[in-house]
Formats: C-alpha cells, sequence, structure tokens
C-alpha cells in the first residue's frame, strides 16, 4: 500500500504536507511523533475516512506480490465494499453497541464478505472464531459487550477487525486501554501477522519502545511532515527525536533485546543525572 505526496488538511488548513508513505507486505510499518503530527490523520487517510487534498493511495493488484506502478490500482476509485474486503482500521476509539453480544460485534467484520441480496458467508463462521480465539475474547462471546472492561472492548474489536480479513490492517494506538499483558499479547500478534501470514500492517504508537520492538519500518512525523523514515535503529535517535518532541531524549541499544530503547528526560530527570558525579565524588 502506498500513500505518495499526501497533502492532508481539515478546513482548507493543511496539516500533513507531501507525505510519502510505503506499506509493505508482511511488514510492520510503525508511525510516530509527537500530538498534532498527523500521523493518526495519515493512517485515516490511507483508511479512506479522510480525503486527501491532493496526492494518491495505491493497493497492489490482488496476486501481485505487493509490486507497484503499473501493478498498482487506485484506492480511492474503489467500491466501499471493495476497499473494505482489501483495508481495514482498528481506530483509537469506537462506540460500545448496547445489547449486542461479543459475537455479533465480532461479526461485523464479516458484512464485506457477504453477498449483497444474501448474508451468506460460508467461510464466515470459522473466521469468526479464530478471530476471537487469537486475541483472547472467545470466552466471552456470548457476554454483552456494553458489560466489558475498556481492555476488553478493545480486543473486542480488534477481533472484529481480524474476522474482515483483509491483507491491510491499519491500527491507531492499540494498546490504549490494554494492561501490560494484553499490551505485549497484541504486539505479538502484531508481528505474527505480519510474518506468518504476510499480512500488511500499519500501526500508530506513542510508546516509542514499543514502535522498537515490532517495527520493521519506521515513520517520524512532525508538523505535518515526515521527519525520517528507515529501520528503527535509523529512525529512532537521540538527535531526531530531541528535535521532534522539543526534549531531550536518551537513547541506547537495549542487549537482552537488541532493540532500541528511549528515556526522556524532563528537568527533574536532568538535574539528577547532573548531580549524580559530584554526589559520587562525595561519597568517595
Amino acid at each position: 500500500m502506498l500513500g505518495i505526496d499526501l497533502t492532508l488538511a481539515y478546513n482548507g488548513t493543511p496539516v500533513v504536507h507531501g507525505a510519502d508513505i510505503a506499506l509493505a507486505p508482511g511488514r510492520v510499518t510503525a508511525l510516530v511523533g509527537p500530538n498534532g503530527s498527523g500521523k493518526s490523520t495519515l493512517l485515516r487517510t490511507l483508511a479512506r475516512l479522510h480525503a486527501p487534498e491532493s496526492g494518491r493511495i495505491e493497493l497492489p493488484l490482488e496476486g501481485a506480490g505487493g509490486a507497484a506502478d503499473a501493478d498498482a490500482i487506485d484506492a480511492l476509485s474503489l467500491s466501499n465494499r471493495d476497499f473494505a474486503r482489501r483495508v481495514t482500521l482498528l481506530a483509537q476509539s469506537r462506540p460500545t453497541p448496547a445489547g449486542l453480544s461479543v459475537r455479533e460485534v465480532v461479526e461485523f467484520g464479516r458484512h464485506p464478505h457477504r453477498g449483497r441480496w444474501t448474508r451468506g458467508d460460508a467461510d464466515g463462521a470459522a473466521v469468526v472464531e479464530h478471530a476471537m480465539s487469537i486475541t483472547g475474547v472467545a470466552e466471552l462471546a456470548d457476554r454483552q459487550v456494553d458489560r466489558l472492561s475498556g481492555g476488553q472492548l478493545q480486543r473486542v474489536w480488534l477481533a472484529s477487525c481480524l474476522a474482515q480479513d483483509t491483507a491491510v490492517l491499519l491500527l491507531d494506538e492499540p494498546t490504549t486501554y490494554l494492561d501490560l499483558r494484553y499490551q505485549v499479547e497484541l504486539l505479538d500478534l502484531i508481528r505474527d501477522l505480519a510474518e506468518v501470514h504476510g499480512v500488511t500492517i500499519g500501526v500508530v504508537l506513542h510508546d516509542l519502545d514499543q514502535a522498537a520492538a515490532i517495527a520493521d519500518h519506521v515513520v517520524l512525523l512532525a508538523d505535518g511532515r515526515v521527519q525520517a523514515s528507515g529501520s528503527p535503529a535509523h529512525v529512532l535517535t537521540s538527535e531526531l527525536l530531541s528535535e521532534a518532541y522539543g526534549i531531550r531524549v536518551d537513547v541506547h541499544n537495549d542487549e537482552a533485546s537488541g532493540h532500541v530503547r528511549t528515556r526522556a528526560i524532563g528537568r527533574h530527570n536532568a538535574a539528577r543525572t547532573e548531580s549524580r558525579p559530584v554526589l559520587e565524588l562525595a561519597l568517595a
């Protein structure tokens, strides 16, 4: 999936300027950056929930192996049904439908696969069960969704996205509301979807360490522009992050995991860091 030279605006005011982004099959691309940088707007545009002022969005033809140009189709020209069979989005927030069970909400994801005049969906039941199983909500299948916690509901909506069974999965801050266990399990699931199933993943994350842990490719946005794009080690540097966030960000490589780790340094952290050599000298 390609977003090429995209300019995005709200009420005529540009919020993203000339952004290029490529989401590759079997790879995780993380969009990171400070609040207001345009990352969620960019993701929503790729999901066709926000119309670009200019630029284009391309999807590979089915069976084209992710090739662009001659083997690409204009995503904006597809019908809603055809697009929904190719791309799905887990948004930051979704409504809580009253009176519906978990299974019924997950079944929403099968709508694009049902016939225009019939509800026939031969694979639907098995896909729904699988989606609930891998997101850990199968045991909640018959529970009313308006009785779930925020974290449980987030996993139900993710299961609905997986039931849609698309080649491209977009996630906007998916670890919101999740406790530590389910954050880790969700990140593992994202990696499995990319590595095992070849799904194209685009994900907005605020947690830079999470981005470093799961992403093959990172796009750093600030002030509506792409500041850097590349591997986590290339993009998540102290210089680039400190400039983008307007605060000192220290970066080091974690020997145990092999991933980049970040640490934002506030006034109190900086004061303790600067005073430590003096204290150590006094104690000596």
